[in-house]
């Protein structure tokens, strides 16, 4: 029997990727392990390997094709024995076969679990999960099938929601894992949408016809999004929506860091072409100090969920680097027990491969906070958005000398403005004072991030 090989999902919130190469072409045999395809998603390129063996009859989906959703069947693959020819002419059905001919990688590691489980808070009772005892004669598909992601089924399972009474805004309809978590909260659900359609929700934007009936014809051109910046738009607009954001700023003098940065470098061992094996930048300090004040307080160290607070025991630091088309924030994991020289590298080897969209999907998923810095650009002062799961993300400015009144006096030192978001669910102001505090402690001290 003909076995179909389907768009994988190669993360967890994949729901559309680009075919962008076949590395078999048809009448090609596979065998277990094989590289058959290269998928593009929002943020990488990652390779397929079949996990079956048999020969390539047919190929359904080009190479170059975009925006494929998961699931699509892209290719045929006759088993062993099987005339490839009649495999090839025969009607791709998602019946024909188990959806196992293609891999994909191990997703990212999950959030860790409290140190007792008999103190984890039961799951709270949601407007979404009473909403689950409603009748699901109206589903997203058609006859009362409802059409939803792997993803948004395992998650309305874990939440207890039903996923015929939430609006899928996936494509025709389609329930995707953002449609369970609005869900969860008591959003989105069909019902709910019945009642309230006389009244909008949110203030309507306007359409791309509007906007572009705002400027005169043949004086601009449209570039079409790609999966990363819809990507981007998505995730950034959810968050800056849906998580109570408060700022901290606080001015750090770093003349000591940088005096320590010098000595550093200037001790670097050397290859064998008298290169040296690591030269670190301010902002591996800034990654070791926020691993470090975690640590310090680790009720900072969070991440909100309905049900209960997720208390992470290492500091894993996302990132931001910046990539042809968007951003992509790749982790130091257990930030606290590296060295600088070792977080160096990491960043360096991270950002080599996120500018060609090489990095895993366990290289860029998770993390517990994340480090925006804009000082290579002359930027003295912002504010970063969130990126859920994470609690906090501190933006960094430029250092620069700025004059300081001392026992007095006015001085000169090198200074550096940082301000942490914090996400109010999960940290108070005060808390999110002592994290800063902390930060700033170690940053103007970089000797304690030792101890």
């Amino acid at each position: 029997m003909p076995i179909n090989i389907l768009m994988p999902a190669l993360s967890p919130t994949m729901e559309k990727g680009n075919l962008a190469k076949w590395l078999k072409k048809e009448g090609d045999k596979v065998k277990s392990g094989d590289i058959i395809a290269e998928i593009e998603t929002d943020k990488a390129t990652m390779e397929v390997e079949a996990i079956d063996e048999g020969t390539i009859a047919r190929i359904l989906v080009p190479e170059g094709t975009q925006d494929v959703p998961v699931n699509d069947v892209i290719a045929v693959l006759a088993g062993e024995g099987e005339d490839v020819k009649a495999a090839g002419a025969a009607k791709p059905s998602a019946s024909t076969a188990p959806p196992k001919a293609a891999e994909a990688p191990a997703p990212a590691p999950a959030a860790p679990k409290s140190a007792s489980p008999k103190s984890a808070p039961p799951p709270a009772a949601t407007p979404a999960a009473k909403a689950a005892a409603a009748p699901a004669a109206q589903g997203n598909g058609h006859g009362g099938r409802v059409f939803s992601s792997p993803l948004a089924r395992r998650l309305a399972k874990d939440a207890g929601v039903d996923v015929a009474m939430v609006t899928g805004t996936g494509p025709h309809g389609r329930v995707v894992a953002r449609d369970v978590e609005l869900a969860k909260s008591g959003k989105g659900l069909k019902a709910q949408a019945a009642a309230s359609s006389g009244a909008p929700s949110s203030a309507p934007t306007m359409s791309d016809k509007q906007i572009l009936s705002l400027f005169e014809p043949g004086s601009y051109e449209v570039v079409p999004h790609d999966g990363m910046r819809r990507t981007i738009a998505q995730r950034l607009t959810a968050s800056i929506q849906n998580v109570p954001h408060f700022y901290l700023t606080i001015d750090c003098d770093i003349g000591k860091l940088l005096a320590a940065r010098e000595q550093i470098n200037a001790a670097a061992p050397k290859d064998k072409e008298k290169k040296p094996l690591y030269k670190i930048s301010v902002n591996d300090f800034v990654i070791k100090a926020m691993a470090v004040a975690l640590q310090k307080i680790p009720n900072c160290n969070v991440s909100w969920t309905e049900s209960g607070m997720v208390k992470h025991h290492h500091s894993d630091v996302g990132v931001a680097v910046a990539m042809p088309g968007g951003l992509i924030t790749p982790i130091i994991r257990k930030a606290e027990t590296k060295t600088l020289s070792t977080i160096s590298n990491e960043m360096k080897d991270f950002a080599t491969r996120a500018r060609s969209r090489k990095l895993k999907p366990e290289e860029y998923q998770g993390g517990t906070t994340a480090v925006s810095n804009l000082g290579m650009f002359g930027i003295s002062h912002f504010t970063a958005v969130i990126n859920p799961p994470h609690a906090t993300i501190l933006a960094v400015g430029t250092s620069e000398e700025r004059p300081v009144v001392r026992g007095g006096k006015i001085e000169i030192a090198n200074m550096m403005s940082v301000t942490l978001s914090c996400d109010h669910r999960a940290i108070d102001g005060a808390l999110g004072g002592e994290l800063i505090g902390a930060f700033k402690q170690l940053i103007e001290n970089p000797v304690m991030m030792m101890v």
